[in-house]
């Protein structure tokens, strides 16, 4: 039996005998992805990364008449590890169900090929909106970025507190927040994804993620919980509000990351000057002021000083009007503490290849799929 059996068809096995009903994914041949992809096409290309390249497809039903849009993750290089990440991400999708998360719509494993099926999400990923293809376009106004910051929110507390057991992220990122139709956020790519067993309080692992997102403990540390997801979530909501990428290059030595350049504004109750001006101004000044208390919250450098997921779904929700009062209040801001706002880039950087930065993929030709 080969790794990818052992580790992960035979744990979807027992959920399909469990009740046949919640099964809504199914094993694809290569046949049909090649035929569904084009050949796995260039022009059918969404984006790529160290793990491979994503690409639109078709799959049509008997009738020819109507058609399913989907997304197939294709894994680059056949490895053992490789093997083992492509079943974790399958399993993980295959136990969750939450509207906020990316469906699973199968798999793939036919000799040294290894894919995964989902949903296809039209309106690609929240960084397309924010800083690649589709910026120009400002599609994304304030009620649409609040919808995506709750959405978000609900579907990772639903990995930290409802999965069981219950599942850290730790690629928390603007590229694997993914938009539907109706611009409705679904948390992506569970490649990096851990499994937290009952009692555990983290795991120590290989540092992976991304530059700007890694919680500084975890950097340096290698120690991931779902306090490691807060901080990369709180990350996020900054760069939503602010239409800024987590690190800034102000030289060609220096970086300044978003909370250095944030927290200061906060001290001063500027927070105006924190949203992205591509709004031009058109925000609901007490959500802005939330959002804003919330991310640097999350993103504090302590870790037992940051929200759980289920505060901050609250916190963002406006639900409690007292705690948000106290957060207003805290000491990180009435004074600028920008040094303590470390992401562990500087100590992560070159320390592991499973590390990199954040980019978009700007395909030539998908402009026209909707």
């Amino acid at each position: 039996m080969d790794l990818y059996s052992m580790f992960c068809c035979g744990r979807v096995s027992d959920r399909r005998e469990r009740g046949k009903k919640q099964q809504t994914w199914r094993v694809f041949s290569l046949k049909e992805l090649h035929a569904a992809t084009n050949n796995f096409n260039y022009d059918n290309k969404l984006g790529e990364g160290g793990f491979g390249s994503v690409y639109w497809g078709q799959l049509w039903d008997g009738s020819q008449v109507t058609n399913m849009q989907i997304a197939v993750k294709r894994l680059k290089n056949w490895s053992n590890k490789a093997d083992l990440e492509f079943a974790v991400e399958v399993e993980i999708l295959a136990r969750v169900r939450h509207k906020n998360l990316l469906s699973l719509r199968g798999y793939c494993a036919e000799g040294q090929e290894r894919l995964i099926v989902y949903d296809y999400m039209p309106n690609l990923s929240l960084l397309s909106h924010l800083h690649g293809q589709h910026s120009a376009e400002c599609l994304l106004d304030w009620n649409r970025r609040m919808s995506i910051a709750v959405g978000a929110s609900d579907g990772i507390a639903y990995l930290h507190h409802q999965s069981t057991p219950h599942i850290i992220h730790r690629d928390i990122k603007a590229s694997n927040v993914l938009l539907d139709s109706n611009f409705q956020a679904r948390v992506a790519d569970f490649g990096f994804a851990k499994l937290i067993p009952d009692g555990a309080t983290h795991v120590t692992t290989r540092v992976k993620g991304t530059l700007g997102y890694l919680a500084p403990e975890y950097a340096m540390l290698g120690k991931a919980n779902e306090s490691c997801d807060v901080y990369s979530f709180g990350i996020l909501l900054l760069e939503l509000a602010s239409g800024r990428k987590p690190l800034e290059k102000l030289s060609a030595t220096v970086k300044r990351s978003i909370t250095d350049w944030a927290l200061p504004l906060v001290c001063e109750r500027k927070f105006g000057e924190l949203a992205d001006p591509k709004l031009n101004g058109k925000y609901v000044e007490e959500e802005l002021k939330r959002l804003i208390l919330v991310a640097l919250v999350c993103a504090n450098s302590l870790p037992e000083k940051r929200p759980t997921m289920l505060e901050v779904v609250d916190l963002l929700k406006g639900i409690s009007k007292e705690k948000l009062a106290e957060l207003e209040n805290l000491e990180l801001f009435k004074s600028p503490q920008a040094a303590d706002y470390n992401d562990g880039a500087s100590v992560a950087e070159d320390s592991s290849d499973f590390i990199s930065e954040e980019k978009d993929f700007k395909p030539e030709k998908n402009e026209e799929r909707g």
